[in-house]
């Protein structure tokens, strides 16, 4: 989500591409595929499950990069419109029902411990170095703020902008069905509201971690910093014994005061 919006973009259907991603895996796993036509069944184990898991998700992903880049559509339209097929897709894969019994190897990803420590720690933190680097130490993270910064000029300086921005979104896309890939493991069930929320989730951790919605000013190690805070948010709450409700009411305020403060600082 932050490579996204560095850009200027922003997508709303990382949680359903994750609850997508995550039914597709734990559906092979347990059901395999039946080509009837070819009196065919083929099974998967974990690892294969997990990388046709992974191409959906990225495969959603580039498709709201073209939307957004060969058609010209508003990023926001566009991603809303992949939430509710993605979505859609989950239900109709599911059944509306879960898919429970994933086996040992699988679960152990989402539930594992490495050194002590959860194997989602080291999911994530890996993530992240690869990320910082990403931005950091590569042309293409030059390329994203460019894009982000001033799209005009990136585009005269000869910048395949539409290749860049493509490319965040086969990021996130690959990245929200990583997500579905440790939500799905840890709880060794996919279910068909898996994610919902947590498109808001992700771009509060973002524009509270200081990146801004109009792009082109940002970084990972805030985007982190924002996520905890959403964490300790969220726990704070249910800990505190706060009416469901009004926890959306006061994460929506916070999302809120970011993005003021974001466009004030903007002005100045």
């Amino acid at each position: 989500m932050t490579l996204v919006i560095l850009t200027g973009g922003i997508d709303l259907s990382v949680g359903s591409i994750l609850a997508l991603s995550g039914a597709i895996m734990a559906g092979l796993l347990k059901r395999g595929t039946e080509l009837e036509a070819l009196n065919l069944y083929i099974g998967y184990g974990a690892p294969a499950a997990i990388v046709v898991g992974l191409l959906v998700g990225a495969s959603l992903g580039w498709f709201n990069g073209l939307m957004v880049t060969r058609f010209r559509v508003p990023p926001f339209i566009a991603t809303l419109a992949m939430l509710t097929i993605a979505r859609g897709l989950t239900k109709l894969y599911t059944g509306g029902e879960a898919i429970t019994g994933l086996g040992q190897v699988f679960v152990s990803i989402g539930s594992g411990r490495l050194l002590g420590i959860p194997n989602q720690f080291w999911i994530a933190a890996g993530i992240v170095l690869v990320a910082v680097v990403l931005l950091r130490k590569t042309r293409f993270g030059r390329y994203v703020y460019a894009v982000g910064g001033n799209e005009e000029a990136a585009t005269l300086s000869g910048l395949n902008v539409a290749r860049v921005k493509r490319s965040v979104y086969v990021i996130a896309g690959t990245l929200a069905a990583v997500g579905g890939l440790i939500v799905t493991s840890r709880l060794n069930s996919a279910t068909p509201i898996a994610g919902e929320g947590m498109e808001l989730d992700s771009i509060a951790a973002v524009v509270i971690g200081g990146t801004s919605l109009s792009g082109g000013r940002g970084s990972v190690a805030g985007t982190v910093l924002g996520a905890l805070i959403i964490g300790v948010l969220n726990s704070g709450l249910v800990i505190m014994g706060v009416d469901p409700f009004w926890q959306q009411v006061i994460k929506g305020c916070v999302i809120l005061v970011a993005v003021v403060i974001d466009r004030l600082n903007y002005k100045e």
